[in-house]
């Protein structure tokens, strides 16, 4: 391998004029630069792609297509990315300036490993607003083990820019299931995590994450998208099981599910039940309501259903 292996980084854009300079701008600030940047903008009703085109950047290639979705355009993006890594990007998102760098360092001279990194943050377009979110996870392990301590607080974030991915890793994982839109990632990423040998934990790269988004997939609850989660996460949890089923993955698979029971109850009885009952094929779940404030207290007087029940005939999210 080079010593200053090609870094390609792949970036699906769709309506993203406001931000994608700005992410852009983050990766040619990048200290590490043999990278290419493969932009597929996919069928923005915006002016993402005259934005796009006003760069001059040898290095930034930019691919136009009818809107295909997300996991469309990433697969895409790689099927021109010649890089010896790989790194799927979202469009407002922002790396510190020596990630890559310190991503590449941490891959050398290893095999069959992928690099993770720090992750916090920001709100309101507004970087001053950042803060690290600090996980146990932030330490070299073996993907399975870092599967088990993630899940098990909770759904936990496989963001894609947090992972620098050699290719022959992808050729053995696959790319993303185009089938998917809502948590996409969590199918895609168990099985990159789990075709590898290690996960290298880059102290030094930081993830600036973009939240608070109105439009943003994760904000999406169409029946669509929740028919997408449920599959993810279904693919997810098989893919562990399949890998190690064990008095500890269960645990953790079962909770996964047990996540979006609470989201699909009531409004969409017929996944809540198909959902419900593969957490109790797992054993059951301890994974209790996420309540806070007012709905914590209608939760410890009549019951997470009845609540849900109530707060979705006064349609309050």
């Amino acid at each position: 391998m080079s010593l200053t292996p090609l870094v390609s980084i792949c970036i699906p854009a769709y309506n993203t004029e406001k931000h994608i300079s700005t992410a852009l701008d983050s990766l040619f600030a990048q200290s590490y630069k043999n990278i290419e940047v493969i932009v597929v903008n996919d069928g923005s009703k915006d002016k993402t792609l005259d934005i796009l085109n006003e760069y001059k950047w040898e290095k930034l290639h930019i691919i136009d297509q009818d809107n295909k979705g997300q996991c469309a355009a990433a697969n895409e993006a790689f099927k021109y990315a010649k890089g010896e890594y790989i790194k799927f990007f979202d469009a407002d998102d922002i790396l510190s300036p020596d990630f890559i760098k310190n991503q590449v360092n941490a891959l050398s001279n290893t095999e069959n490993t992928i690099a993770s990194s720090a992750w916090g943050r920001f709100y309101n377009d507004d970087l001053n607003t950042f803060q690290l979110n600090n996980e146990s996870v932030w330490r070299d392990m073996l993907p399975i083990d870092w599967l088990v301590e993630s899940l098990g607080n909770g759904p936990n974030m496989m963001q894609c820019a947090l992972w620098l991915i050699p290719r022959k890793i992808l050729l053995t994982s696959g790319l993303w299931d185009e089938r998917l839109s809502l948590i996409n990632d969590f199918d895609f990423f168990i099985r990159v995590l789990l075709a590898s040998k290690k996960i290298m934990f880059t102290k030094n790269a930081t993830l600036y994450y973009r939240s608070g988004l109105t439009n943003s997939l994760s904000n999406q609850k169409t029946r669509q998208a929740l028919e997408s989660a449920f599959l993810s996460t279904k693919l997810g949890v098989e893919n562990i099981l399949k890998f190690e089923n064990s008095e500890r993955t269960k645990p953790i698979c079962a909770d996964a599910l047990k996540h979006w029971c609470y989201i699909f109850y009531p409004q969409h009885m017929d996944l809540y039940k198909e959902t419900n009952n593969l957490v109790n094929e797992l054993g059951g779940s301890n994974y209790a309501f996420p309540a806070g404030g007012k709905t914590k207290f209608l939760v410890n007087l009549f019951g997470w259903k009845i609540t849900k029940r109530i707060k979705s005939y006064l349609h309050i999210q």
